[in-house]
């Protein structure tokens, strides 16, 4: 079973200079003006997953080369670095450029850092390699028999999930026809939504009727599914649904991208099997405010923890000052570019009490006062000190 992230560094990926063991929690939501480094702290985890499935060189390849991932280029950052934490285990590595712009590893090494051993422990995999070396080493064995640190690690780090639900155009894959076996999980994209779905209607009809009375919830027109495999071809399926009070059937193609965007972040917070860390880049694109309360309750009800432990994380990206008024100030980290790199800031609530006395979060960080917003100079900001409690400005 996979494990959620205690805390990670990042150091030379693209903005982000240096961010040093920094603790992420049950709710994680990242809010910062275009360009602060929100979407590259979202994309480490993109290369992360593409990269212990053995797929880095493609990635890299295709997302503008291995210059583009280095801070401020290959002749001020040698190597991307990143080391995360999570219950007793951890995976550190570097990535180095090449002469013919790809990225080899500097290091990898799997982590043991607390339990039955006496100290902490680490299993070098190797240097030199393009592709990760932790899937290979995933079924070896360690002391006494059990499974060696590579399967945990592995299986940590490869069950993390980046979903980005932007695509809703009318060749999308969410909005054509797909494979009916393409039903294990959902896809980041939600490409085999329809697959999905079908699948729960027939094994878990519980989660299948809390996922529907959701979109109810945001949709009102909306009455159910209609999902079957394509009666001249069984190994496809099609996302098809019922209006309420009405018999005609509906496809895909018939739904608002808002509404289509709210049914894939319904069916990924409230699946069955939910990975145990997933991430969300800007869920609120073409969402109604009643949608991004919804929404925002999930994120809560989805992000849980035990005393300081997180049993279930969610790290949401957004720009969307509706969406950040929902949450407490501690879920929320303030991205900003500070001469040219990205810095992440947790907010506390003793910091806010008397600002959110008058306003919500939403409206603070409109107001330039938690910071994450272009400013003038002269804006007040809760990161600069004041000599006593802050003044409200005038609505």
């Amino acid at each position: 079973m996979g494990r959620t992230i205690d805390k990670l560094t990042i150091e030379g990926f693209k903005s982000i200079r240096e961010l040093e063991d920094f603790e992420l929690r049950a709710l994680n939501v990242l809010i910062g003006a275009n360009g602060a480094g929100k979407s590259n702290f979202v994309d480490f985890f993109r290369m992360l997953r593409e990269m212990v499935e053995q797929r880095l060189q493609v990635f890299v390849a295709t997302t503008g080369g291995a210059d583009a991932y280095l801070y401020m280029g290959p002749k001020v950052t040698r190597s991307v670095v990143g080391r995360l934490h999570f219950g007793a285990n951890g995976y550190e590595f570097s990535l180095m450029p090449t002469a013919d712009d790809r990225l080899v590893f500097g290091k990898e090494m799997a982590l043991y850092t607390g339990g039955q051993l006496t100290s902490d422990y680490s299993e070098p995999l190797g240097s030199g390699h393009r592709e990760s070396r932790l899937k290979d080493r995933k079924d070896d064995l360690g002391s006494i028999g059990r499974r060696g640190v590579p399967s945990y690690v592995y299986e940590a780090v490869s069950s993390w999930v980046v979903y980005h639900f932007h695509d809703t155009s009318a060749t999308a894959g969410v909005r054509r026809p797909g494979p009916t076996n393409d039903n294990l999980f959902l896809r980041p994209e939600a490409q085999n939504l329809a697959a999905f779905l079908y699948r729960l209607s027939q094994t878990n009809p519980t989660s299948y009727s809390k996922i529907r009375d959701v979109v109810r919830l945001a949709a009102p027109f909306f009455d159910d599914f209609k999902l079957r495999p394509d009666r001249l071809n069984e190994d496809q399926i099609k996302l098809e649904w019922a209006q309420k009070d009405s018999d005609n059937l509906f496809s895909a193609s018939q739904l608002s991208d808002g509404t289509l965007r709210f049914i894939c972040l319904a069916t990924a917070l409230l699946q069955p099997s939910l990975p145990p860390t997933v991430l969300f880049d800007e869920p609120e694109l073409g969402l109604h405010p009643y949608a991004l309360t919804l929404v925002a309750n999930l994120f809560k009800q989805t992000a849980r923890q035990s005393g300081k432990l997180a049993l279930q994380q969610v790290i949401v990206s957004t720009q969307s000052a509706s969406l950040l008024s929902e949450f407490e100030p501690e879920d929320v980290v303030v991205v900003e570019r500070v001469k040219g790199q990205s810095t992440f800031r947790r907010l506390e609530s003793a910091q806010l009490s008397d600002w959110l006395q008058e306003y919500s979060l939403g409206e603070l960080w409109q107001k330039n006062v938690l910071g994450g917003r272009p400013r003038a100079d002269d804006a007040p900001r809760l990161s600069e000190p004041t000599s006593g409690p802050p003044v409200a400005p005038h609505r």
